[in-house]
């Protein structure tokens, strides 16, 4: 860590594990108090904040953007875009009333002043989640279209991304094919970026899609590719068991299918952010494990 620069905050960041990304900004932190120019004690706090809030310990999140506050230099227009992207992003987490729109709307506007592409996006994307749906599809095309279009490399890394949240609205809104298009867009820059996590993930993602399509022979045998690929390495992903049980009742076979229901039950209901967030579809596999 001691050799990640100043500039490149979002390099330290661990997304499946917000306590280590915390542990790691915070000792950050240090030296961004000890660089002449006082650039980055504020945005350095405002990731500490981002990690707490990824925790669910809002009130921390909250006091840490106050610091962040009162770090920030008065022309210092990035660390005032990063503070408004947290602040909107601990009240969307939190369930706040309006999701923290006008924070995201502001990051949004501030950020294309000061040129500051890849957080325009960013704020784009935020609003493209938290807005209702066809403002939501209108955020989302304009964030791709600046991801696009930018210069800058920190900006069109956010494509895979925008893609995966567009395929998935068009998902839930019934368009399947289209979303199966984005999803394959997905896969295509997460291969590109050579980034083996995120591409697993997009993997299952098209192979979700497939289900949906009434592909289940092809999603299956996909899912349980990606099963072997992490047994390989000693990891488990309960998400993939899931979907291989999913499958499997898709195509009839039942009792080949409630073992596996079974064990995903038992991985996904150790997820406390699902156990909160989904706690009918966790009981849906236990439900299917034992019929």
């Amino acid at each position: 860590m001691d050799d990640v620069p100043l500039e490149r905050l979002d390099d330290l960041w661990d997304s499946g594990n917000p306590a280590e990304s915390e542990r790691r900004f915070t000792a950050l932190l240090v030296r961004a108090r000890q660089d002449e120019s006082g650039r980055y004690v504020a945005e350095t706090l405002t990731q500490i904040a981002r990690a707490q809030g990824r925790q669910r310990r809002f009130e921390d999140a909250d006091r840490t953007l106050d610091d962040a506050e009162g770090a920030l230099g008065s022309d210092d227009q990035r660390g005032r875009v990063r503070i408004l992207l947290e602040r909107g992003r601990v009240a969307n987490t939190a369930g706040r009333p309006g999701r923290g729109a006008d924070s995201f709307l502001a990051a949004w506007e501030l950020a294309r002043a000061s040129g500051e592409d890849a957080l325009a996006v960013d704020a784009a994307h935020m609003l493209g989640i938290v807005e209702p749906p066809e403002s939501a599809r209108e955020w989302n095309e304009r964030a791709m279209e600046l991801a696009r279009s930018s210069g800058d490399p920190d900006a069109q890394r956010w494509v895979a991304s925008l893609a995966n949240n567009m395929a998935w609205a068009r998902h839930d809104a019934g368009d399947f094919e289209e979303a199966l298009e984005l999803f394959r867009i997905t896969l295509a820059e997460r291969e590109r970026q050579d980034d083996p996590l995120r591409t697993r993930i997009a993997r299952w993602s098209v192979a979700r899609c497939l289900r949906t399509l009434g592909h289940a022979d092809e999603a299956l045998a996909e899912q349980r590719s990606l099963a072997a690929e992490l047994e390989a390495v000693d990891g488990i992903d309960g998400y993939v068991t899931e979907e291989i049980a999913e499958c499997l009742l898709a195509l009839g076979r039942k009792d080949e299918a409630r073992p596996v229901f079974a064990r995903a039950y038992a991985e996904l209901s150790a997820d406390e952010e699902l156990r909160s967030r989904e706690p009918e579809r966790l009981e849906r596999l236990r439900t299917l494990a034992e019929t």
